[in-house]
């Protein structure tokens, strides 16, 4: 039995090229799985949170006169509706418009859903016209879209 000793003689360079071809290599596995890691979790706090809390308001123009619809949400859930600034003279032309939010606002705070509300025939065109504008607030209050 003959025993060659076999000697290998590394050179700085290349153990320096292979050092850093190897961390190249784990960073770009690293930078893959980053990239392509499913991005479906949200943080805690905007997975429950649909408004940014505070009060929104939307116009609507009647015979001249702009009148505000407030719309007060929380986190998670719309809390309150009204007018701001509806003048006597707004409340005498269209005597409709309070009953009709009233209506509505209870509907829109107890299902918080826009979907399915009742009104009477009476209040159609009226309730369509609030409707529009609780819509155009709430659309100020919800988060921007992350895509």
């Amino acid at each position: 039995m003959s025993s060659k000793t076999k000697i290998v003689v590394l050179r700085m360079k290349e153990l320096i090229y292979t050092g850093i071809f190897v961390a190249l290599g784990i960073l770009l596995i690293l930078l893959l799985v980053y990239m392509f890691a499913p991005k479906d979790q949200k943080s805690s706090t905007s997975a429950d949170a649909a408004y940014i809390p505070g009060v929104y308001t939307s116009s609507i123009t009647l015979g001249g006169n702009a009148v505000d619809v407030a719309v007060t949400v929380s986190e998670t859930r719309i809390e309150a509706i009204a007018f701001n600034n509806l003048d006597e003279t707004i409340e005498t032309m269209y005597p409709l418009m309070q009953p009709a939010l009233d209506n509505l606002a209870d509907q829109i705070c107890e299902t918080q859903s826009m979907d399915g509300l009742d009104y009477s025939e009476e209040t159609q065109y009226t309730s369509q016209v609030i409707l529009g504008a609780v819509e155009r607030a709430l659309e100020k209050a919800k988060f921007p879209s992350e895509e």
